[in-house]
């Protein structure tokens, strides 16, 4: 037994996927694709997608919000497992970037499913809550501006149903939030919300440390 997290070695890694990682077709593809973008590192990992898709399936949803889509690899993760009824609304700014996710999405036939929405994410999702939206996602995942997140987060809180998960990317923040010489206007965001969430009596929460960190909230019937 250990009382700390496993170093992740190369071997060990090779091991973790070979054993631990089923990835669709389509999936692996986007992936190899966005691998030589000049922002690949901005794309989650194939463990991730894979942790989402199953999370989608654990609470059943059918209704959830993507902040941040670049070329479409965590929607098209969750769209795979959502059922043909299950819908996602996708918001981005860039019309380049998801361009190369629509494409995939229609690829793997889920392009049904997710409502991209090209306009800023808090606009997007002040839309749904003026449409009396609120309580009738099951499901978000923010992986946009830094800065914006604790706004998103307000947002999502609002829009997803009680027992309903929020998840969070990039919190660890390449190690960046542990190191008190780290001042940037990202960091500091980042530091706050984290804060925010472990104090936030509103949901259950977890810091997942795959990939580049990921919070886990649930919404708590309140």
């Amino acid at each position: 037994m250990s009382s700390t997290i496993l170093t992740m070695t190369a071997p060990l890694n090779q091991y973790l996927v070979a054993n631990g990682l089923r990835e669709h077709s389509v999936l692996a593809e986007l992936r190899q694709l966005t691998s030589h973008h000049e922002f690949s590192n901005m794309q989650i990992s194939p463990e991730q997608g894979q942790m989402m898709a199953l999370l989608t399936k654990l609470v059943n949803a059918k209704h959830t919000i993507e902040i941040g889509v670049f070329t479409g690899y965590s929607a098209l993760a969750v769209a795979l497992a959502l059922p043909d009824n299950g819908h996602i609304v996708a918001c981005d700014i860039s019309d380049d970037y998801t361009r190369t996710a629509r494409s995939f999405w229609e690829k793997a036939g889920v392009d049904h499913k997710i409502d991209l929405r090209l306009a800023p994410a808090s606009e997007t999702l002040s839309h749904l809550i003026e449409q009396q939206q609120s309580g009738t996602f099951d499901m978000a995942f923010i992986d946009a501006d830094k800065t914006g997140y604790d706004h998103y987060y307000e947002q999502c809180l609002q829009l997803i149903r009680p027992g309903g998960l929020i998840l969070i990317d990039n919190v660890l923040w390449s190690g960046r939030v542990a190191d008190d010489t780290c001042t940037d206007e990202d960091t500091a965001a980042i530091k706050v919300l984290n804060r925010k969430i472990h104090n936030d009596d509103r949901v259950d929460m977890m810091i997942l440390p795959i990939s580049d960190g990921l919070t886990i909230a649930i919404k708590r019937d309140i």
